[in-house]
């Protein structure tokens, strides 16, 4: 077996979601031990039921992911794997973030400064404005605007990015051979002319069921740094997405309006509740996401002289707009203890800032 067949395999076993299988690879020597080992070997290492491993249906998993390499390779789809560099940063920190996710387009998914844009189908006159307004001043500030490709503003966000030539993802709730709603084919053709992307966690031929666009929600909180929803009444994907951000430590922002607005009442709550923001443009979000510029400055005091331990942990900041604590861990090969001393003193010494989330940044 092909080692890419047996890790886009491991989306398809059944019975087993992104956190499972996650324990299982820590559990494992290496994939073979997974493929080939007996049941009772397996229980024995995982600690998983028989009737639990019985149903895997490896071999059909293997058999699944082969016909999948097939069509990845005939419609230049990249399967990304959540330990792969290419895999976006910001969503390996959530703890059910897809084994798998398909990617086609151009778009760098570990863009410097990621914003998702959600709201409803039914948007009014002042939620269309709102959006070009955001759009337009977020593009000063060097985004990728990622949304849903959904009607509505997700789809005017997705539109106005591609006006202003900047980058978009659209994320979907089914597999990329087909495109849902219809009315936005043209629009998905558009992003990926244009050097934008498309990504799914679902395999190739998946359909759009109702089940998965709940899930997607995830994934367009989890790509970005912040999330903003300009026009929701008080149920539906927005608000969904919008508690995937606040689990996920994302900073939330909302448009107010009308109390006699249904499309409003949504983005009321969410403020009223302090579970995002009130903004009434893009400079507020600017303001508080600390973005007023394209990037931190890379040049430090001539007084401040780091130690060797300061330049491992600022050099690598300096690649990132921000980066989570347990992403420095892993990056600079540092102990946790060591991390957060030295961050507390590049702190103390107004080096590096600390943002919500464990999140830290160069000032």
């Amino acid at each position: 077996m092909e080692v890419l067949e047996k890790r886009l395999a491991l989306s398809f076993l059944v019975g087993l979601g992104p956190i499972r299988v996650k324990y299982l690879l820590s559990k494992l020597n290496d994939l073979d031990e997974l493929y080939q080992g007996s049941l009772l070997h397996l229980k024995k290492i995982t600690g998983f039921s028989e009737s639990v491993l019985s149903q895997l249906n490896r071999k059909e998993a293997i058999e699944q992911a082969k016909r999948e390499l097939e069509n990845c390779s005939r419609e230049g789809i990249i399967p990304l794997f959540f330990d792969d560099d290419a895999y976006p940063r910001r969503l390996k920190q959530c703890p059910d973030a897809p084994i798998v996710l398909y990617h086609k387009g151009a778009t760098d998914l570990n863009h410097r400064r990621m914003v998702s844009v959600v709201g409803t189908r039914n948007f009014t006159p002042y939620g269309k404005s709102l959006v070009h307004e955001l759009i337009q001043g977020l593009s000063q500030a060097g985004v990728c605007v990622v949304s849903g490709l959904a009607l509505g503003i997700d789809a005017l966000a997705h539109e106005e990015a591609l006006n202003l030539k900047i980058p978009t993802i659209g994320v979907l709730g089914h597999g990329l051979s087909t495109i849902f709603p219809r009315k936005n084919l043209r629009l998905a053709e558009e992003i990926l002319s244009q050097k934008g992307s498309l990504l799914s966690e679902y395999s190739f031929n998946s359909l759009p069921i109702k089940e998965h666009f709940a899930l997607r929600n995830r994934i367009v909180a989890g790509l970005s740094d912040a999330l903003i929803v300009v026009e929701s009444k008080t149920r539906g994907g927005s608000l969904i997405t919008a508690s995937f951000a606040n689990d996920y430590h994302r900073e939330v922002f909302a448009f107010p309006g009308s109390i006699r607005q249904e499309c409003s009442a949504g983005c009321n709550d969410l403020i009223k509740e302090h579970k995002a923001h009130l903004i009434t443009s893009s400079d507020d979000v600017l303001s508080m996401m600390n973005w007023q510029t394209q990037g931190p400055s890379q040049q430090l005091s001539m007084a401040f002289l780091p130690t060797e331990t300061e330049n491992v942990i600022l050099s690598t900041l300096k690649r990132y707009e921000s980066v989570f604590i347990d992403e420095l861990v892993q990056l600079t090969q540092l102990s946790a203890s060591t991390l957060q001393v030295n961050l507390l003193g590049l702190q103390l010494k107004n080096v590096v800032l600390a943002l919500s989330g464990n999140r830290y940044a160069i000032r």
